[in-house]
Order: C-alpha cells, then sequence, then structure tokens
C-alpha cells in the first residue's frame, strides 16, 4: 500500500548494469539516428500533439528540439522503471521523473514554442499581453484557470432541476426533486456524492443531469449537497470526523427520505468518496440490525484499497502522520491542495496544457460545465481527512470487518442487497479493477459495469450524447479475477445509463402516483434547489 521506509528515501537508486547498457545503447542510437536525419534535412515530423503543427514541422530547429526531448524523456523514463528499489520507491521516483519530463517539454516556454512565437509576431505582441494578464490573474487566485469559470453557476445554468431543500443540518442539505412524471416509482433513490466536490456533478445542465434522466424516467430523486466548510466557520465543523458524515450525513439523509417518501426502504446510489460514505453507513446499519437499502449502486467507488494507482505516491506513513499532526484535532484540508494535487497526477494534460494555450499563445479558456465544476471545490475538515487518509488508502482496514465506525464494526460483506458497480476504463483515481474488488466483498446479486473514459467523463455519459460505450456481462457469477470478467465481456455502444435505469427500475417498486408537493410535515420546505450550501465557494 505505498509504505516507503526511510532508508528507501535516502539510498540512489541503482539500475543493474545490463539494463542500464540497454538504456545507453537505446539512447545513443536514437540520438546518432536523429543528427543523421538532421545533416540530411529528413526530419520527420512528430504526431505528439504538442509539436504536431506546421509551425514545428517547419521549423528544423524546433522540430530537432521536440526530437531530442522525446528521446531524453524515454531514457529516463526507463531508467526510472529499471530502478533497482522497493515498488513503492520506485512508483515515488517514476513519478518525480515524470513531473520534470512533462514540464521540461519545449512546447511550455516562449522562447522554444514556434507555434507561441508565430502567435505573437503575427498579433504585434498582444498574445504576449493578454498571456501575462491571463498569468496574473491566476497567481493572484493561487490556480490556472481551466475554463471560463464566469460563464456557469449552480441556480442558472448548473444545478437547475427543480426541487427544494427539505432538510439540513451542519453538514448537509438534503435535496428533494420535484417529479416529472404523473406516475413514479414507489421506492425513492438517494444520491450521495463525493464530499470532496460539489453535488452538481451529477446535475449539470439538463442535457447531461443523471438527476434529470433519473426523474424522466419516472423515479423520486434525493441528493445530499455537503456543506463547504471555510476557515472563518465558528460553529465547529472544521472538527468534524468520518463518524460524523456517516451518522449526521448518510445516515441522516436515509431516515428523512424515508420520512418524507413513507417507504421503509429506499434505494441509494455513491459516486466515488460517496460510495466509500454510503457503504460504510450501511454497514453500520446493518450491525444495528436495521436494512434501510433495498438496491444499492456505486460509481467509481473504492471499498478496496489495496491498489489505489498513481494516487500511491502520496501514500505512507509520514504523510499519515503529517495530516494527523497538521489536522487530527481540526482545521481543513483545503480545496486549492487537493485540487493541486489531483491535477499533477495528469501534468500534461490539466497543468502544462493550459500554460500553453492561457500564457503563451494568450488563448482564454473556453467555457465548458465538467470544468466549471472541477474547478468549484471544497474544502474538507481536518479530523475527517485524516481519518480517511489513513484508515483507507494507507492501511486498507475498511474491508477487513475489523474497523469501527459510530460505534459498530464495519462489515462489508453484510451488504447483501442487489448491487450495481460502475467503473470507468480509462480512471486514474480509482482504478477500474479496483472498482472491481468491490465484487469480492458485497454478498447480494451483482452487476457490474465497466465504462469508457475516465473518472468524470466517463459517468457522465448521457445517452443523447453517448459516444462512448461500455462493457457488460449478460448473466452468470461474476469470476474473481477482473481480467476474466472482461475477456468474456460484452461491448455496447452509446451511454451506460439506460442499462442502470432498466436495473433500477427492477428494483424500485410498482407506479404510483406522484407527491403533490414536496417534504412533509415534519420535513417542510426550507428553500428552492440548489439551495444554499452549493453556493459557498472555497477561496
Amino acid at each position: 500500500m505505498g509504505n516507503a521506509d526511510s532508508s528507501q528515501r535516502s539510498v540512489p537508486p541503482h539500475v543493474s548494469s545490463d539494463r542500464l547498457a540497454a538504456i545507453q545503447t537505446d539512447f545513443l542510437q536514437s540520438w546518432q539516428a536523429l543528427l543523421d536525419q538532421a545533416r540530411q534535412g529528413a526530419l520527420a515530423p512528430l504526431k505528439d500533439r504538442r509539436f504536431s503543427s506546421e509551425a514545428w514541422s517547419n521549423n528544423p530547429h524546433s522540430l530537432f528540439s521536440a526530437h531530442a526531448y522525446l528521446i531524453v524523456a524515454r531514457a529516463l523514463q526507463d531508467l526510472a522503471q529499471a530502478a533497482d528499489l522497493g515498488d513503492a520507491a520506485r512508483e515515488r521516483l517514476q513519478f518525480s521523473v515524470m513531473q520534470w519530463v512533462e514540464a521540461a517539454a519545449p512546447s511550455n516556454y516562449l522562447a522554444s514554442n514556434p507555434d507561441a512565437m508565430q502567435a505573437l509576431l503575427r498579433s504585434g505582441g498582444d498574445t504576449l499581453q493578454r498571456g501575462l494578464a491571463n498569468l496574473l490573474h491566476d497567481l493572484r487566485r493561487r490556480r490556472i484557470t481551466q475554463t471560463d469559470e464566469s460563464a456557469f453557476a449552480p441556480g442558472d445554468n448548473l444545478a437547475v432541476t427543480p426541487g427544494a431543500v427539505v432538510y439540513e443540518n451542519p453538514l448537509m442539505q438534503l435535496i428533494q426533486y420535484k417529479p416529472q412524471c404523473a406516475q413514479v416509482h414507489q421506492r425513492p433513490l438517494l444520491m450521495v456524492p463525493p464530499c470532496i466536490n460539489k453535488y452538481y456533478i451529477l446535475d449539470l445542465q439538463p442535457a447531461n443531469s443523471l438527476v434529470a434522466h433519473a426523474l424522466q424516467a419516472g423515479f423520486q430523486v434525493f441528493m445530499i449537497s455537503w456543506r463547504n466548510p471555510r476557515p472563518e466557520d465558528a460553529d465547529g465543523i472544521d472538527g468534524k470526523t468520518w463518524d460524523d458524515y456517516i451518522q449526521d450525513g448518510v445516515l441522516q439523509a436515509i431516515d428523512v427520505a424515508q420520512a418524507i417518501s413513507r417507504q421503509p426502504r429506499i434505494n441509494a446510489l455513491g459516486f466515488c468518496v460517496g460510495g466509500t460514505l454510503l457503504s460504510t453507513a450501511l454497514a453500520v446499519a446493518r450491525a444495528r440490525g436495521q436494512d434501510p437499502v433495498a438496491a444499492l449502486t456505486l460509481l467509481t467507488t473504492f471499498l478496496d484499497f489495496r491498489d489505489t494507482g498513481i494516487l500511491d505516491v502520496f501514500v505512507d506513513e509520514w504523510h499519515a502522520r503529517t495530516r494527523e499532526q497538521q489536522l487530527g484535532d481540526g482545521g481543513l484540508m483545503t480545496a486549492g491542495e487537493l485540487s493541486t494535487t489531483f491535477s499533477f497526477l495528469r501534468p500534461a494534460e490539466l497543468v502544462w496544457n493550459y500554460v500553453g494555450s492561457n500564457y503563451l499563445m494568450g488563448e482564454a479558456p473556453r467555457a465548458f460545465d465538467l470544468l466549471a465544476w472541477n474547478a468549484d471545490g471544497t474544502n474538507l475538515p481536518g479530523p475527517f481527512f485524516a481519518w480517511y487518509f489513513r484508515n483507507t488508502y494507507l492501511e486498507n482496514r475498511l474491508k477487513t470487518g475489523q474497523l469501527h465506525v459510530c460505534g459498530q464494526a464495519v462489515d462489508l460483506r453484510a451488504l447483501d442487497m442487489p448491487a450495481y458497480l460502475y467503473a470507468s476504463r480509462d480512471d486514474h483515481i480509482v482504478p477500474w479493477k479496483s472498482a472491481y474488488a468491490s465484487t469480492l466483498l458485497l454478498r447480494g446479486p451483482l452487476r457490474f459495469v465497466l465504462g469508457e473514459s475516465g473518472h468524470i467523463a466517463g459517468v457522465i455519459n448521457p445517452p443523447e450524447r453517448g459516444r462512448r460505450g461500455y462493457w457488460f456481462r449478460s448473466a452468470g457469477e461474476l469470476p474473481s479475477d477482473p481480467s476474466e470478467w472482461e475477456a468474456s465481456s460484452t461491448h455496447a455502444t452509446g451511454s451506460w445509463w439506460p442499462d442502470w435505469l432498466a436495473w433500477l427500475t427492477d428494483h424500485s417498486g410498482p407506479m404510483r402516483r406522484a407527491a403533490r408537493s414536496l417534504g412533509n410535515q415534519r420535513y417542510p420546505v426550507i428553500e428552492p434547489a440548489p439551495g444554499r450550501y452549493v453556493k459557498v465557494k472555497a477561496d
């Protein structure tokens, strides 16, 4: 699980003589071939998107530097991969080399980027002026602008599905959405989004809102909107723990949804960390002799944290102790730090891509709802984060049955309700095989679906735009080996949403007349959706 002792961090990496000789030979041969091509004026254009324009292809000096950069980058990456270190230390070395390699690309600097130099000359210096203005703007707010955030706002053109807040406490608001069909399924659906982000990833614009699609299919929908703690808050939210989020967050939301819908059992969906919270809460409920959820949906969710992918480079005892000392008794894990961490997991796409377009080319980022949501980050209570980091990412205790939450031993194997498990093939935050590992913990009838694309884009894939497909297995027990599942799966084109809605229909009871009003006497309407909590900015 990524533990690295001090000796691994202090001993210089070593590469076997045979492997080192092979890397050196490959480097020298590639370098000599590059020199020969340059002398002959026969440098080949590059397909790498950073160097593929005519400005690069038509400039021999720039094209040579791009070729040279790629040769050196490959050699460095080969050396890091060949280092004779423990797995954890090698992963850290590879991650560090990747950061340096991406930062050193000649496309990232004005003097070595022919596209930027051409734009500068053609604009008479305007691109430089605009780029510097963009840079100063981002320095003031301490993060890179990835989209035109002014084009979007929750309640205006995002999170606009009609509904109302019917309950709130210091941790969350609960939204009940207005039914969009005269007849609705008897059993409602509660959505538990990640508390590391705003809930409206599941309710973006009407065309790509999972909430809206569920309502149009005849489901009653409730949504948790987590509060975004701020440094100036004086009510102690910065001291809230994982237990608080389970008891006063998920379990409280389940109670309210049951009371309003007058259903003893509801259905529930958890996304990412929301899925981890939801599964933990249901295990706590089972330990108390309660069974409040009839069918469970988990989207890109960790239950078994054995393989956390590239995030593993941040996971060790030193980091856990540091966070516990900093935040264990209170304080906030800031949205800015979380955002920076996730951006540098994919620096080429989420950092240097915008350095080139925003600062070198002086371009204004285009408006994109997914990126606007991504920029609208949330802070986390320090004790919550410190507990979560140690007990899941570092020690992987959630799956053991020995971890205590809210005074109860958490046994995920007690969860035997039907479950729909979705993962994304290119997910760098929750690797799909790690999401598949949940099939070895949950005991009910399971359906596992693997979508195309990444952590967010794979999930937000409405049928009307369903260019991305998904894999499924039509029948039979799921094998323990995800590779075996993959080999026997069937690929379908388009969105996975209709597949999920059809599955959910089978677990939602008969149709009945939709309620005319939201809330009830005990839980009256507090304010219209999307509510106050979602509008609080982290910075």
